[in-house]
């Protein structure tokens, strides 16, 4: 297997891992800052566990002193944790993945701030689109029982602060970002921890709780190799891979309709994406 097949494979699986985030959202009976506690907490000492049993310490130091970029990639990622579910608990799962779809734009957005890289034509006409997909979506919440403005607006912040993440991680591109990983999936349980009672829970409904955080710990550790050896493109098209299975999964398991608005925006917002993505790689095999 080539470099090149090796990359498309580890990052299809680490987008497979992650599908199942927002239906063991839905299916661990807590409130929501109890369950962002165990979401951040059971992945990030798994992660710290695989990697503590694999390269020692040794990695870490590297990962936490690379100046800003590391502060910036600890703090955005931290945020997530509770940001997320918060997302999934306010507004419907179809909802949240389908904005999640629009994160290379911000991604592109910061580049653009932060390293300089253009934003031609193509992306341009790309971001309206999206803009619009989004807009209608956003929409829909009005008219569906199970979806909310409240929630659409955490689900933008997930996807800015993932994509500021991104962009963290080209700055200091040279330095492995993983381990940083479970200092912000902890860091942010523990934060959370004064305002919740996870305890009980946890009692309760371990399986849940550690399955949620055994898909985080595999998604995210896959998704910080994958990447490294294919395009910016293939992985914003392997990432969209979540944005249609997600719904269908949760609608499939525990019956919740996306409803139409949420479709016809999606659409509008992944056929953005995949027209604009395939575009660069058939130039580049030109």
């Amino acid at each position: 297997m080539n470099t090149h097949a090796k990359g498309f494979f580890i990052t299809t699986i680490g987008v497979l891992f992650v599908v199942p985030d927002s239906l063991y959202v839905r299916l661990i009976e807590a409130e929501p800052l109890v369950t962002a506690f165990w979401r951040g907490m059971s992945s990030g000492l798994l992660i710290l566990l695989g990697l503590l049993a694999l390269q020692g310490t040794k990695g870490f130091r590297p990962a936490l002193t690379t100046g800003w970029p590391s502060v910036a990639y600890i703090v955005l990622i931290a945020s997530t944790a509770p940001a997320f579910v918060l997302a999934i608990t306010n507004t419907s799962v179809a909802n949240v993945v389908l904005i999640f779809a629009s994160m290379p734009i911000f991604a592109a957005i910061f580049s653009w701030i932060f390293l300089g890289e253009g934003i031609g034509l193509r992306m341009i006409v790309t971001i309206v689109a999206v803009i619009l997909g989004l807009g209608i979506i956003a929409y829909g919440s009005s008219e569906n029982e199970i979806a909310s403005w409240k929630g659409d607006l955490w689900a933008v912040y997930v996807c800015i602060a993932y994509a500021g993440a991104i962009t963290a991680i080209r700055v200091g591109k040279d330095v492995s970002m993983i381990p940083a990983v479970p200092v912000a999936y902890i860091g942010a349980a523990l934060v959370l921890m004064p305002f919740a009672s996870p305890w009980e829970i946890f009692m309760e409904q371990w399986v849940l709780i550690l399955g949620h955080g055994m898909f985080i710990a595999v998604a995210t550790c896959l998704l910080a190799m994958g990447p490294r050896y294919i395009s910016s493109a293939e992985v914003s098209l392997l990432i969209l891979l979540e944005s249609v299975l997600a719904p269908l999964l949760v609608w499939a398991w525990i019956g919740e309709d996306p409803g139409r608005w949420a479709l016809v925006g999606g659409v509008i917002v992944i056929g953005a994406l995949l027209v604009s993505n395939l575009v660069v790689l058939l130039r580049r095999a030109d």
